[in-house]
């Protein structure tokens, strides 16, 4: 049997006991992950598509270990304007072994049955005017509440800083507050292209801003591979 799953925003194609490289896991070495996107499952000659993902499949994995790719050098150079600069890069990896793959099929349809509605007008109106009570209160948190630019963080592009602000975390001083997993959690629940975002020195990058201490800030990135300080 073997699977088509995505992982950190890739597909692989996995089998039970292989090793997969994939891009840095949140999760810690020796733990157990597992992966509900999964796109294609054949069995010898039977293979189930999802749509896009199948429902109630999943391949479940044990980290074994976090590690560097090979160095990637990136030279960029324009001619006649003296320009050279020459940046190397090594990418930040998991690697992971797949333990089992599970297909259960589509559910079926049951839990569309249709409702009885009995009585239920006055319940409605409480709900519409207790939302209506909410309301304000969210407008006004989003209204007085000003987000800071957390692209000033070092591996916190726009979709990451956005998905952020969306989460509750605005401003520098909440991300400080907040810890490495808590971030990571909330880049993997907005979108699984994020979810390879490594974070652990977020928190402190945070701080740093919302101190105004922007030389101390600098320094600390230079020092940052992959989003590892060294």
């Amino acid at each position: 049997m073997y699977a088509i799953v995505e992982i950190a925003g890739h597909q692989f194609k996995v089998e039970k006991d292989q090793k997969v490289f994939v891009n840095r896991l949140a999760t810690e070495e020796g733990k157990k992950v597992s992966f509900d996107n999964v796109l294609l499952i054949g069995d010898g000659n039977n293979v189930t598509l999802g749509a896009p993902a199948i429902d109630g499949a999943q391949v479940s994995a044990k980290v074994l270990k976090h590690l560097k790719g090979d160095k990637v050098i990136v030279f960029k150079k324009k001619r006649r304007k003296g320009y050279r600069v020459k940046n190397g890069h090594r990418q930040s990896l998991s690697e992971i072994v797949i333990e089992s793959i599970v297909s259960s099929g589509a559910k079926p349809a049951k839990e569309a049955a249709p409702k009885k509605e009995t009585k239920k007008a006055e319940p409605k109106v409480e709900a519409k005017t207790e939302a209506k009570k909410a309301a304000p209160k969210a407008a006004a948190k989003k209204a007085t509440g000003k987000a800071d630019d957390l692209k000033k963080i070092e591996g916190a592009g726009p979709k990451a800083a956005e998905a952020l602000v969306n989460a509750g975390y605005e401003t520098f001083a909440k991300v400080a507050k907040a810890k490495p997993e808590e971030l990571s959690a909330v880049l993997s629940e907005a979108s699984s292209r994020l979810a390879h975002i490594v974070t652990d020195t977020w928190p402190k990058q945070a701080k740093l801003a919302a101190d105004g201490k922007w030389d101390e800030l600098k320094e600390l990135q230079d020092r940052l591979d992959g989003g590892i300080e060294k």
